[in-house]
């Protein structure tokens, strides 16, 4: 039953959490201290996705209505545009907040509903955005990973295609979906996100064997993080199907394959984030972390196949994730096995000079709470020689064995690991600046913030393991009845179909905030051979002013043989500014050919907010 759209008081609020939380002991504080903390966190990391949101978002001028920008910061790195990874997290976040009903954050859930529909439109939008990956005619251009915030495709050079995107958005939909029709509003689940959901899913049954770039978008290889949310994005999506009505065969027939393939990643004693590639990594990564968070199903057991977060698998590759960082970031010093410690995404990387994220630490202790979670619904846990070196750091001489909750064992066990789990939240508190701002890392010898500001998953990360340490769960996407793994692996795809979609919902640009700069997509038809490439220049320093040697470079992902198509979104051009501008050429032989005719010109339209596209015709 929904819960009025009431502001809870503060008071109220902590002492729900000083009954739901034992005293933390790393930072030596009061219970009340510590809730304190993270419920002015929570409701900071809640206002601060809105401000990242299109159309009202203070954080994000010029942003379509639905669509997060993943951080407000435009250079080193420049993070404002829009992922379709980081926008499906973050909006499963949110809908499983608006789904639950749990007003610890004084939401206002009519506005967040909008904001939940807004999204679903606005990918609606993007799942017919012809982009480098390719089109939505045969599904490639789903695989695109990150877009402008005005709709337009990003032209520049990338990891592409990340084919998590598809199963993430997905999965963001169905949970919305699956409120709806327990609503008894399986019509609006039908007829008018099913259409949207669909293609997504086609994608993933269809594309799911081929590699693509990771979820750091570094690596081109099979990613254990993008096959398991595949996995649930096919096992949820029959599961909706059948209950709209909907063909569902196609994901039946490719889920259990997907399940098979996902078990290759287990090298017996942890999880090998990347395979099918040789990058000189160990394989220790957050990747698998947030597979099990992402793929946590309340409703089921510890399994091993599924990697649920109480599973010996999962239990077993948290504590050599863990311990990887221990001894190479200088704010670890002293925080040895059993101690939380910061972490980051893989122990060899050096983005940004390589250090802790508060996204990765928070799901450090997100994946605990989940397990303490099923532990309690079970009514035991149980050890094996798998997960026995994880145990022991709480118990040095615990054995294997099966411990049901009325024995000491389990009492002692599950309290030190849930405090284990608060200490992980509470480095974050002691790494987080004084105004709550959660950026992408933080320095790891001296714990200073770094990187983008304001990062939309970080933020997106703390509400979802504030949830989850209130033992706050979403519903069950059904892994029991989908955890058996076939006896011999095939490589099953089916070949989908897809048809654009219009926006679903009605969105509002009323009270959207105006760009400071606007994105301009230009499409040129050119016939050209191969080596033969295609630049613009113009009278403004963002086209080079007029020089051939610094010009705009143009794309050719979507180029063919049928329609000889270059296109560029060229970006930072001022509202309402008009300029002149000109194709070229650059041979094989680095000569320039210049188009003919006189020079084009075009003026930055304004608006809030505005896509504008120019197709142009080579003149000859």
């Amino acid at each position: 039953m929904r819960f009025p759209s009431i502001a809870i008081g503060i008071a109220s609020v902590l002492g729900y959490l000083a009954i739901a939380s034992p005293v933390n002991e790393l930072a030596e504080r009061s219970t009340a201290s510590a809730n304190s903390y993270l419920i002015k966190e929570g409701v900071f990391s809640y206002e601060s996705i809105l401000k990242n949101l299109g159309n009202t978002g203070t954080n994000a001028p010029g942003t379509a209505a639905g669509l997060l920008i993943a951080s407000p910061n435009t250079e080193n790195p420049d993070y404002f545009y829009t992922w379709t990874r980081d926008a499906a997290l973050t909006f499963k976040v949110l809908t499983d907040i608006f789904v639950e009903s749990n007003n610890i954050l004084g939401v206002n859930f009519d506005t967040l509903e909008t904001h939940i529909q807004d999204y679903i439109s606005s990918q609606a939008v993007l799942q017919n955005v012809s982009n480098p990956s390719g089109r939505l005619s045969d599904g490639s251009g789903l695989g695109e990973p990150k877009f402008e915030v005005n709709f337009n495709p990003y032209s520049g050079g990338w990891g592409r295609p990340q084919r998590d995107g598809p199963a993430l958005r997905a999965i963001a939909m169905l949970t919305y979906m699956r409120h709806l029709i327990q609503q008894g509003k399986q019509s609006v689940a039908s007829n008018l996100i099913w259409p949207v959901v669909a293609n997504d899913l086609a994608y993933v049954a269809q594309y799911w064997n081929h590699t693509g770039f990771d979820l750091w978008e570094e690596i081109d290889g099979s990613s254990f993080f993008t096959t398991a949310v595949q996995h649930r994005a096919m096992v949820e999506g029959s599961a909706v199907a059948q209950a709209l009505g909907k063909p569902h065969a196609p994901y039946d027939a490719v889920a259990p394959q997907i399940l098979c393939f996902l078990q290759s990643y287990w090298n017996g004693s942890a999880i090998v984030s990347n395979i099918n590639v040789n990058d000189g990594r160990s394989g220790i990564d957050l990747n698998s972390v947030l597979t099990s968070i992402h793929t946590f199903d309340p409703a089921a057991g510890c399994d091993d196949s599924t990697f649920q977060p109480c599973s010996s698998n999962a239990l077993a590759n948290h504590k050599v994730y863990v311990d990887a960082f221990r001894s190479i970031y200088g704010i670890n010093a002293g925080l040895g096995p059993g101690k939380a410690a910061n972490v980051g995404r893989y122990p060899e990387d050096v983005y940004q000079g390589g250090n802790p994220w508060y996204l990765a630490t928070l799901a450090a202790a997100e994946q605990l709470y989940d397990a303490l979670y099923q532990w309690q619904r079970q009514g035991y846990l149980t050890i094996t020689q798998t997960s026995l070196a994880f145990f022991r750091d709480f118990s040095p001489t615990v054995k294997p064995g099966t411990y049901r909750s009325n024995t000491p064992t389990y009492k002692s066990l599950t309290r030190n690991i849930r405090t284990y789990a608060d200490d992980f939240f509470y480095l974050v508190e002691r790494y987080t600046p004084s105004n709550g701002s959660l950026a992408e890392q933080y320095d790891r010898n001296t714990g200073v913030p770094l990187s983008a500001n304001d990062l939309t998953w970080s933020f997106a990360a703390f509400l979802s393991v504030l949830q989850r340490r209130l033992s706050i769960v979403p519903g069950s996407w059904g892994s029991s009845s989908a955890n058996a793994v076939p006896a011999v692996c095939s490589t099953t795809t089916v070949t989908g179909t897809y048809s654009a979609v219009a926006p679903p919902f009605p969105t509002s640009t009323a009270h959207c905030v105006p760009a400071v700069t606007v994105p301009v997509s230009f499409w040129l038809i050119e016939n050209t051979y191969w080596g033969e490439n295609v630049y613009m220049t113009g009278n403004i320093s963002t086209l080079g002013n007029w020089n051939a040697k610094a010009g705009y470079a143009l794309n050719a992902g979507l180029y063919t043989s049928n329609e000889n198509l270059w296109f560029a979104t060229v970006e930072g051009l001022q509202p309402g500014i008009t300029f002149e501008y000109k194709f070229y050429k650059i041979e094989p032989d680095n000569s320039v050919t210049w188009e003919g005719g006189s020079n084009r010109v075009y003026t930055v339209p304004t608006g809030c907010p505005v896509a504008p596209q120019v197709s142009a015709v080579w003149q000859s």
